[in-house]
């Protein structure tokens, strides 16, 4: 079987997925140990019979419903390539926003920025690529999650980034950040999404909070001007529908400058205020 008839064939198998063809495409390269530029090239050539087999039985987990980042074990994140794992959430492109709010308030050389829930380190790593002369901690309840991350920045070369393992602020206590970030947990357990695609694959612990998905963000916006510089800022991502909430609470812990900002289907994703 030639590369062009795998692919086409996946693709009709995979039909339920809105990206059949790309997931197709980046599962056969995974296989065959093959960037985009050779399928393109010799898309007619025989695929070895090895690759083929691993590549249909990758083919046969992704219909099943297992997310492409877990089955590659890798996903492209502000143009990083981060190793993934079931431990961890899949970083996904709206919380790119969030690397952009706080690279708009970190106008010093140099400063010091918390990631909270870092995960594979996704937004620690890519605030860290972009702010070499800051200090990135990045901080985790999980020690898989906190070794992945550690793994990445390795394999990246990004220096200013380390991780620890942290329930929220638990083992930092003295430390102060000029900006804190955080994608915690905002899902409530009742959401019918979470029998849904990826999310179905991804540990609930960094999914799902109590009070309607509120619970962690709150606990968030109450701890962290222990954890603050005077002037810092805290950013939050949280789900489509809570920006008001999420600005209430911001407003009511005596933040100012607070606002939302909008994801790339134009939803407010992101809240954050300065504490001064």
């Amino acid at each position: 079987m030639t590369a062009d008839e795998a692919l086409r064939q996946a693709a009709q198998r995979l039909s339920a997925s809105p990206s059949a063809r790309l997931d197709a495409e980046v599962l056969l390269m995974h296989a065959h140990g093959v960037d985009r530029t050779w399928l393109y090239t010799w898309g007619d050539r025989e695929l070895p019979a090895a690759s083929t087999m691993r590549f249909e039985a990758l083919v046969e987990r992704r219909a099943a419903g297992w997310p492409v980042a877990y089955l590659t074990g890798r996903r492209e994140f502000w143009g990083l390539e981060l190793d993934t794992s079931p431990a961890t959430l899949i970083p996904r492109p709206d919380t790119e926003r969030l690397v952009e709010a706080a690279l708009e308030v970190a106008m010093a050389a140099q400063g010091a920025l918390l990631d909270l829930g870092t995960g594979t380190g996704a937004i620690a790593l890519a605030f860290a690529s972009e702010r070499p002369d800051w200090r990135v901690l990045g901080a985790d309840v999980e020690p898989q999650a906190v070794a992945l991350a550690s793994a990445n920045a390795a394999r990246l070369g990004l220096n200013n980034a380390r991780f620890v393992t942290s329930d929220w602020f638990d083992a930092l206590a003295g430390e102060r950040f000029a900006i804190i970030v955080s994608n915690p947990p905002y899902i409530d357990a009742d959401d019918p999404h979470l029998g849904r695609d990826d999310v179905r694959f991804e540990p609930r612990r960094a999914l799902v909070a109590a009070d309607a998905g509120l619970a962690d963000l709150r606990a968030l916006v109450a701890s962290a001007p222990d954890h603050l510089e005077p002037g810092g800022w805290l950013w939050l991502e949280h789900g489509h529908t809570q920006a008001g909430a999420v600005r209430a609470l911001l407003s009511a812990a005596g933040y100012g400058e607070i606002t939302s900002l909008t994801d790339l289907g134009g939803h407010e994703r992101v809240s954050g205020g300065r504490w001064s």
